[in-house]
């Protein structure tokens, strides 16, 4: 009995754990405005979604969309989605790993193509 106790709790705090974890993230979204869309265009947001989830390349255009977005929006919209049900079974690490590595490249390509100060 007593085991069962104990497995009944584990599994609540489980799930409540998720539910924490998914109020953070829409918490973030929400005090960021991470869903606002005159940060990101419909056709980057597919781009990059499609090169995180599936695979592709990121244009120029679009790094600089995903820079504007921000890197506390663009980890807290990864999270989200893989919270989703038809995402549950991906590997969050390679998803999570694939995505740090599209915002290093979109912040050395946003760099190496900003205009320079003006004197």
């Amino acid at each position: 009995m007593a085991s069962f106790n104990v497995n009944f709790i584990l599994v609540a705090l489980f799930v409540m754990s998720g539910a924490v974890i998914a109020t953070e993230e829409a918490d973030i979204i929400k005090k960021y405005d991470c869903e606002n869309e005159t940060k990101m265009g419909q056709y980057c947001i597919m781009e990059i979604f499609t090169s995180i989830f599936k695979i592709g390349d990121v244009t120029d255009k679009c790094c600089g969309e995903l820079m504007v977005l921000g890197k506390i929006c663009h980890a807290a919209l990864v999270k989200r989605t893989l919270q989703l049900p038809q995402f549950k079974n991906m590997e969050e690490s390679k998803i999570v790993a694939k995505s740090i590595q599209i915002w290093n490249k979109c912040a050395v390509v946003t760099k190496s193509v900003s205009p320079s100060p003006s004197p």
